[in-house]
């Protein structure tokens, strides 16, 4: 569930002049900003059914699992398992303010009819660097404040979702240099499992208007705002996706 980043580098100003006659008039003090309240995470472990379709269609499965480890790290994790592709992707993380911390990043794709992939990213947040791999080649840059990984960015767009944000924006760290990913929810809808209806929030990836790629992304707030389908959509026409097939969510 990397999105394909591996193949390709890739969302009002009030009017004031009532404002400050009334304050002239009126003076009051600044109110501080209410910030938003902490949230917690939930340990879960979910499996998809994986398909692809690149001129023939190959199925497999995905299993994504949120644990708690001591100290307050938390390890997320995909497993991809199909015909022609395997992915082991991991990240060890802290959950602080509401926001992904990332720590560690480790991403290895290997397959029958696709070119093996490795990246490695570690975050050194004292000393304000990243270093890691891609395809072979060191890299070291200057973290930036709210900095994510490949795996990190999708835990947050969730939880953004999950607290009421609509429109988001990240920077993730990806072959060696920053992206900024815009993401938006787009629609309320239902979507039908062997289990029934579930409603979801469809989000997409805002994109250029010239991309040929589309990413879009269901997750249900009756389940812990989960991921329960991806589909993406390359430029040839070939796409991938997953569905939720199972779901277990730990209590805290």
């Amino acid at each position: 569930m990397h999105f394909n980043r591996t193949t390709t580098k890739e969302l009002v100003r009030p009017a004031l002049a009532g404002l400050l006659l009334g304050a002239l008039a009126h003076p009051v003090l600044a109110q501080e900003p209410v910030p938003a309240p902490i949230s917690e995470l939930t340990p879960y472990e979910v499996t998809y059914t994986a398909s692809m379709d690149k001129g023939i269609s190959l199925n497999g499965t995905a299993t994504r699992t949120l644990s708690e480890k001591s100290g307050g790290v938390w390890l997320y994790r995909t497993d991809v398992d199909s015909f022609i592709a395997d992915i082991d992707e991991s990240l060890i993380l802290k959950w602080e303010n509401n926001r992904v911390v990332p720590l560690r990043y480790r991403y290895r794709l290997s397959g029958f009819l696709i070119k093996d992939r490795e990246q490695s990213i570690d975050f050194d947040w004292d000393a304000g660097v990243a270093t890691g791999k891609y395809r072979g080649k060191s890299f070291k840059l200057d973290l930036e404040e709210g900095a994510l990984d490949p795996l990190g960015f999708q835990l947050q767009l969730s939880q953004d979702i999950k607290a009421g944000k609509r429109e988001m924006a990240y920077q993730v760290i990806d072959g060696g240099d920053y992206d900024n990913d815009r993401f938006a929810v787009i629609a309320e809808e239902a979507l039908t499992t062997d289990r029934g209806d579930v409603d979801t929030l469809k989000a997409e990836k805002v994109r250029d208007q010239s991309s040929k790629r589309e990413t879009l992304m269901w997750f249900a707030p009756g389940q812990d705002y989960l991921l329960v389908r991806l589909r993406q959509v390359e430029p040839d026409g070939s796409s991938y996706e997953l569905r939720l097939n199972r779901a277990k969510v730990s209590s805290r």
